[in-house]
């Protein structure tokens, strides 16, 4: 098997472990994870071969990208408390704790060599996290935090690592340097990251066609990071402000088919680049082995005080700091996202996964420094690093669901459904505006006009029934259980439609281009649930 095999069993892995894991009940994260170790236990699968840099610009900007677009900037400066406590602190504090306890127990291990390992196992993996939460019925504030600090966290490591990094490949630091660059670093993102959005969405409005679209937006967020690094900024922080600009400004209400085109798009790239990085730790495990011969003890008992730290630091932060948020919370009466008891802090502390960008800046790490020397303790800062990734993504993993159900966290189905409730009122009111505004301008004879108010209000119904009364709710279920029935033989009629279509494509004489145009029309129409 050589490299190229190897990637395409990952990526046969990626799909088939989603649905795998809906069976079994355990994270797709996991599963990568589980079938990457037996792989590299095979004697026929080839080590790993990827050039250290070229790890992070492959990896990390479409997964940040494709996390962006599950949540909002609203939600960021709503939690932006939380997001300070959990994300930059608290990846502050983590690194400081590994690094000293590093230098402690790995011999000759240099400071920023210590730094390094503290940064890249810092910051929680918001990918496994939301992957194993989102399949738990977890409250959404809870879901909420973990995506946000997942995305801050990385952000605030990733520039950590690289000034330890430079400092331990020239072999020199110095602090306020160091602080300069940071903030230097957080400009230019932040200036690139601005400028290439604003490009961007002049650029889908002039493309117009959703393809051509699509094809852009897999393009920007590597174009952003690689500009941002090239001008030495940060190139996550500049994905991250690309992403979230593009989220509030690309919002079209009608781009029905480009929307459903782009989610189902960057789902798939989602589902396969974290299958492909997920698989990457076991496959790891084959330099590993060869770096713990005849050292076992050591690098185990290193990895066991890493991993207690790492696990440890995060649970006596988020106590304080959680219970912190809260009296804030109460004091200023504001809508933020936040654990309300102790049940969903522990719950919080044990989704604290290590994963994807541990891997991907462990890799990362050059094989030498200035002047040809190797990188100092590269392999016990490897070896650690991905013990620290196992320990807390398997083991971790595999108990969060058996945690949250003996602490009973459940998420707030009232709230929710009241929320959709709220939002069903609000769909139809705007529905019989419009229609108050067309019949402004509008003749519409009054057997029509009524039909459409009735269709404006099924339309709120739809979404949450609720809306109406037990006295009605009979009357509107009959009248949608007609209209289903309507769509369910019009969406017979299309198939039937397509199947005259498709047979027509292989008859001798017929234009496959012309073929595919009247099938993308009836696509589009079933898509849509209008009648042929």
């Amino acid at each position: 098997m050589d490299q190229l095999a190897l990637l395409f069993a990952l990526l046969l892995g990626a799909v088939v472990t989603v649905p795998l894991g809906d069976r079994l009940g355990l994270p797709s994260p996991v599963l990568m994870t589980l079938g990457g170790i037996v792989l590299a236990l095979l004697p026929f699968v080839p080590n790993v071969d990827i050039p250290p840099e070229f790890i992070l610009p492959l990896v990390l900007p479409p997964l940040l990208y494709a996390s962006v677009q599950r949540t909002s900037w609203r939600q960021f400066t709503a939690n932006k408390r939380a997001i300070f406590l959990l994300a930059v602190a608290l990846v502050f504090v983590t690194t400081a704790a590994v690094a000293a306890v590093a230098q402690a127990v790995v011999p000759g291990l240099p400071l920023a060599a210590a730094v390094v390992l503290g940064a890249l196992v810092a910051p929680p993996d918001p990918i496994a996290a939301t992957a194993v939460a989102g399949s738990l019925g977890l409250p959404r504030r809870m879901v909420s935090i973990l995506e946000g600090e997942g995305l801050f966290n990385d952000v605030t490591a990733i520039v950590i690592y690289h000034a330890a990094l430079a400092a331990a490949v020239g072999g020199s630091f110095s602090a306020p340097r160091a602080a300069g660059s940071l903030v230097l670093s957080a400009v230019v993102a932040v200036a690139v990251g601005l400028a290439l959005g604003w490009v961007a969405n002049h650029l889908i409005g002039l493309l117009g066609d959703a393809t051509l679209q699509i094809g852009l937006s897999l393009l920007v967020p590597f174009v952003s990071y690689v500009l941002a690094e090239e001008l030495h900024g940060s190139g996550v922080l500049a994905v991250l402000t690309t992403a979230l600009f593009l989220a509030e400004r690309t919002a079209d209400a009608d781009d029905v088919l480009g929307r459903l085109a782009g989610n189902t798009f960057w789902g798939v790239v989602d589902t396969l680049v974290t299958g492909v990085a997920f698989g990457l730790i076991g496959l790891e495990l084959h330099n590993l082995f060869g770096t713990a011969s005849g050292r076992w003890g050591q690098l185990l008992g290193a990895s066991a005080v890493v991993v207690g730290v790492v696990v440890g630091v995060r649970l006596l932060w988020l106590l304080p700091a959680a219970w912190l948020a809260r009296r804030m919370h109460r004091r200023r009466d504001i809508a933020e996202d936040i654990p309300l008891t102790w049940r969903e802090t522990v719950v919080m502390w044990w989704a604290g996964m290590r994963g994807v960008a541990s891997v991907a800046l462990a890799l990362a790490i050059p094989l030498t420094v200035d002047g040809g020397a190797p990188f100092p303790a590269r392999e016990e800062i490897l070896f650690i690093a991905f013990a620290v990734v196992m320990a807390t993504l398997v083991l971790q993993g595999l108990t969060l669901p058996w945690l949250v159900r003996r602490l009973g966290v459940r998420a707030d189905t009232d709230a929710e459904r009241e929320h959709e409730r709220v939002l069903a009122l609000r769909v139809a009111k705007a529905a019989k505006r419009r229609l108050r505004e067309i019949e402004q301008v509008e003749e519409l004879p009054e057997e029509l006009s009524e039909l459409l108010l009735r269709r404006a209000h099924e339309i709120g119904v739809r979404i949450s029934p609720d809306i109406i009364d037990d006295e009605r709710r009979e009357t509107q279920e009959k009248r949608i259980a007609r209209v289903r029935r309507v769509q369910r033989i019009q969406a017979e009629m299309l198939s039937a439609a397509r199947h005259e279509v498709l047979a027509a494509r292989s008859e001798p004489g017929a234009d496959p281009e012309v073929v595919d145009r009247v099938l993308h029309e009836l696509d589009v129409r079933s898509l849509r649930g209008t009648p042929p």
